[in-house]
């Protein structure tokens, strides 16, 4: 049977309100209304037109419900900046997220979760500590976030969400933790994305005001502590901090430079005057609207090997979607981003994900 829901879904994921899908297909709002209520089934050839329109698979809209959301329990980066209409989009993508994993999870063995409730804690610094005491890692820099996350049981995605207002998002779903990264931003802060959704979930494990200011603010402060450890920084600091310092120093840490201020001034290392100097000369100098001479961006460890596997016994992206019912570009997205791939031609190293075809 058409599943009205599945209507809604595709329909919020394209951005589109009900007036402006009705004049892609063709067919009057009221229609559209109606069956997105369920209160008339669609025949053929209407299913035929907004499949058209919404550039979804017809079978899509016959399958049951996708696993849900608790939106109250996903963190949002820059939820103050988001439209409602860009989070329902991203929120509908890490539906589909959850259905891909489900799908590779009932073919590959993917790591456990190894993170620890931290709810309890109320000193973000403290919990970064531990946390990075539990997994035995040090004070050292970490060489690469997300191998290391993923090597602990988190499940990355990616969003192809072309806006800085959705940066990145979170959640715990059946015991499992999720991190959605949006890669429209530099490496460096793509990083202290990653380390903030890290502090969500094991901060606000239990979906607690995960979206306050204050969580983000705790959020905020536990990222910059477990990327750059107290102990580390200060042994590293020079006795004299200049804007040139803080540019030399972020790439111990592989941060943005205004990370790196702000650290070196939550450790007392500079003044709030020197702080605030610092922050306007590295506007000067383009760091307010990018990273000059940044680094490389992190990519998964675990996606290359899965379609790798995947190619080798000659399974597409397409044959992944068509499983699925979703449109191959929704699959694709998924992983964009995230990892790099030996195409079958050459043996070469691409991005984003050209493994399938």
């Amino acid at each position: 049977m058409f599943n009205p829901e599945r209507l809604l879904m595709a329909r919020k994921r394209k951005g589109l309100t009900a007036k402006a899908l009705s004049e892609l297909a063709d067919i009057t709002t009221v229609t559209i209304s109606r069956i997105e209520k369920g209160a008339n089934a669609p025949d053929e050839q209407t299913v035929r037109k907004i499949a058209a329109a919404l550039g979804y698979p017809e079978s899509f809209f016959y399958q049951g419900d996708l696993e849900s959301l608790d939106t109250d329990a996903v963190s949002f980066r820059s939820l103050s900046k988001m439209t409602a209409k860009e989070k329902n989009a991203a929120l509908t993508a890490g539906r589909f997220g959850l259905a891909l994993v489900g799908w590779v999870e009932e073919r590959f063995s993917l790591p456990s979760a190894n993170l620890i409730d931290l709810s309890h804690e109320t000193n973000p610094e403290v919990a970064a500590r531990l946390l990075r005491q539990h997994w035995n890692i040090g004070v050292k820099p970490i060489g690469n976030v997300v191998h290391l996350l993923e090597a602990q049981g988190v499940r990355f995605l990616s969003l192809a969400e072309n806006t800085a207002s959705v940066d990145a998002y979170s959640f715990w779903k059946g015991g499992k933790p999720y991190v959605y990264l949006n890669s429209f931003k530099s490496a460096e802060r793509s990083i202290f994305d990653t380390a903030h959704e890290l502090g969500h979930l094991v901060l606000h494990c239990h979906g607690h005001a995960t979206s306050s200011k204050e969580a983000e603010r705790e959020a905020n402060a536990f990222a910059s502590a477990f990327l750059m450890p107290r102990e580390d920084v200060i042994s590293h600091a020079p006795r004299f901090i200049t804007t040139d310092t803080v540019i030399k120093f972020k790439k111990r840490w592989r941060v943005s430079a205004f990370a790196m201020a702000y650290r070196f001034h939550a450790l007392g290392l500079i003044s709030e005057w020197q702080y605030k100097s610092i922050c306007i000369e590295l506007s000067r100098r383009g760091f307010r609207t990018g990273e000059p001479g940044g680094i490389e961006r992190e990519q998964s460890a675990v996606w290359p090997k899965i379609f790798a596997r995947l190619w080798a016994e000659k399974v597409t992206k397409h044959q992944i979607a068509a499983e699925l019912s979703l449109p191959t570009d929704e699959v694709s997205s998924l992983v964009d981003g995230l990892t790099v791939i030996h195409t079958e031609e050459t043996g070469a190293v691409r991005a984003p994900l050209q493994l399938v075809k």
